[in-house]
């Protein structure tokens, strides 16, 4: 994204230092999943999602999805999203991001991938189509999860994970932080969300990967657990669901 442009590559080694071992870098249409890709080709570490993002829906065309197919192909593409509905902004009508979510979902299981969902505000919208569409054999992941323990329930029954975001970590996110302690284990992943959502003490600042540490911590603390054992954890959770290499070392 635009907020990256004048340091991605120093964002990129200060994670690594910062002791994150891989990272996704998601598409939300055609040109940043060609973008997620490029950045992906350039380091060993980095993979990339493809996708479109409700917001980016509107203008989208046959031709846009016969390019993400074809960018799907690649190597280092391992997931399909970020997809979804979100009836917070709307920059797309709800109608729209409907068909263009039951698409991509349909899409992202003939290219065998795992989909990253994204929902805002819209969280009877998105299970009643995950719902209809399921099953999902490649699994998938509620990115950003925004519910409670109950949604949680629901999204784990489709055989989905939760993502976990820096929200956690700030001091009113009370229905977050009780799903952060109650998510087993084995389904919890953790993620930035960058260029958003920094965790604290960074809040309000540009989120960078490395700062997906404090979100680890935060969540240890909350379950009464180590840092070490929330980062291994899910480590493994986010490697078995996309496939990564499995990588120790920087």
């Amino acid at each position: 994204m635009s907020d990256y442009e004048q340091d991605c590559d120093d964002v990129i080694r200060k994670s690594f230092a910062a002791g994150v071992s891989q990272i996704i870098t998601i598409g939300i249409d055609p040109a940043s999943s060609k973008a997620a890709v490029r950045i992906a080709e350039q380091y060993s570490q980095i993979y990339a999602s493809v996708g479109v993002h409700p917001h980016n829906v509107a203008g989208v065309t046959d031709k846009d999805y016969d390019e993400l197919i074809l960018l799907a192909g690649h190597p280092k593409v391992v997931g399909y999203g970020e997809i979804g509905i979100d009836l917070a902004k709307k920059y797309a009508p709800e109608a729209l991001q409907k068909e263009h979510f039951t698409r991509q979902l349909r899409l992202a299981k003939e290219l065998a991938l795992p989909v990253i969902i994204h929902d805002r505000e819209a969280h009877d919208e998105v299970m009643d189509i995950l719902r209809k569409e399921q099953p999902f054999p490649a699994g998938g992941v509620m990115h950003c999860f925004s519910g409670d323990m109950a949604l949680a329930r629901e999204v784990l029954d489709l055989g989905f994970y939760i993502s976990i975001p820096g929200v956690v970590s700030f001091n009113k996110a009370e229905e977050m932080q009780e799903v952060a302690r109650k998510v087993p284990l084995n389904a919890l992943i953790i993620e930035t969300d960058g260029p958003f959502l920094s965790p604290v003490p960074m809040r309000g600042k540009r989120n960078e990967p490395a700062y997906v540490l404090y979100t680890a911590e935060k969540i240890a603390d909350l379950r009464g657990t180590d840092l070490d054992s929330i980062a291994k954890i899910t480590t493994e959770n986010a490697t078995r669901l996309f496939h990564l290499q499995r990588v120790t070392t920087h």
